[in-house]
């Protein structure tokens, strides 16, 4: 009998950081433990002693960040990206890009959506999400899509495609994890490029960071400059769903969303 096979889409609290917090705290420890067989270096004992318990506590609070993000646990991960969708005013008719597929959940969520529509998604797949294309194209595949949908290795900072390519795109908590654009606006102005006149986006990132993106203000008068109609900023990480403790810069409660139209 033949197991049934269920899509793998990850967690935005990846298992391997935690280890890698988990293994920075034994090692601490066990040097601070040993410190206190020594007489003197009171301070250095206390210091130890300090990033032994700091460390503890980041291991608890992914752990259980890690919970709320998972399908099983809050399903905030998911809602996320309904929060993102329900922004979405398109027919279906074209061709859409996904920039930060990831693991493919966006694609794959606007391939069944939009049952007319074929889909890209691009990501450069780093090693620390532990995302790949093969994971993407076997999700596809097991969600019935994979005739609608295309995966691709790129840059969101160099998309390998020719101006007004595509009649919807999006990205979702993408934009500040690329390292190889000094502005996160040049990346905002390079998802415009490929879109066709006339089409729509929505971007959805930590678009309240001011160090990357200034005030409020600020981000949405730098986008109109790029050619836009009927542009939109929400303060999604106001969301009802998401926990307060979620609710930090470094997680999701510096996120927002820009949506319009190209002119």
């Amino acid at each position: 009998m033949e197991t049934e096979k269920y899509p793998s889409y990850g967690n935005w609290v990846s298992a391997n950081m935690i280890r890698k917090f988990i293994a920075v705290f034994v090692m601490i420890g066990i040097v601070d433990a040993a410190l206190w067989f020594l007489e003197d270096w009171l301070w250095l004992k206390i210091l130890f002693a300090f990033f032994t318990v700091f460390i503890l506590a980041c291991i608890v609070y992914f752990h259980r960040a890690r919970r709320w993000f998972a399908a099983d646990g809050g399903d905030i991960q998911n809602k996320v990206l309904d929060l993102l969708v329900s922004y979405i005013h398109w027919n279906g008719n074209g061709i859409a890009l996904d920039i930060g597929c990831g693991s493919g959940a966006l694609t794959i969520r606007l391939a069944k959506k939009y049952d007319e529509a074929n889909i890209t998604g691009v990501d450069y797949w780093g090693g620390g999400w532990g995302y790949g294309q093969k994971q993407c194209e076997e999700n596809a595949v097991i969600e019935g899509v994979a005739d609608r949908t295309e995966f691709r290795q790129a840059s969101a900072a160099k998309l390998p495609f020719s101006d007004d390519s595509f009649d919807l795109v999006v990205s979702n908590l993408t934009f500040h994890e690329v390292r190889d654009s000094k502005s996160k606006l040049d990346l905002v102005k390079e998802a415009l490029r490929v879109l066709k006149r006339g089409g729509g986006f929505v971007f959805q990132d930590l678009f309240l960071l001011k160090s990357f993106y200034g005030t409020t203000d600020e981000l949405t008068a730098a986008v109109r400059t790029m050619g836009v109609n009927n542009l939109h900023f929400v303060d999604t990480s106001k969301s009802s769903f998401i926990p307060k403790a979620l609710k930090l810069p470094f997680m999701v409660g510096a996120m927002g969303l820009l949506y319009g139209e190209k002119q």
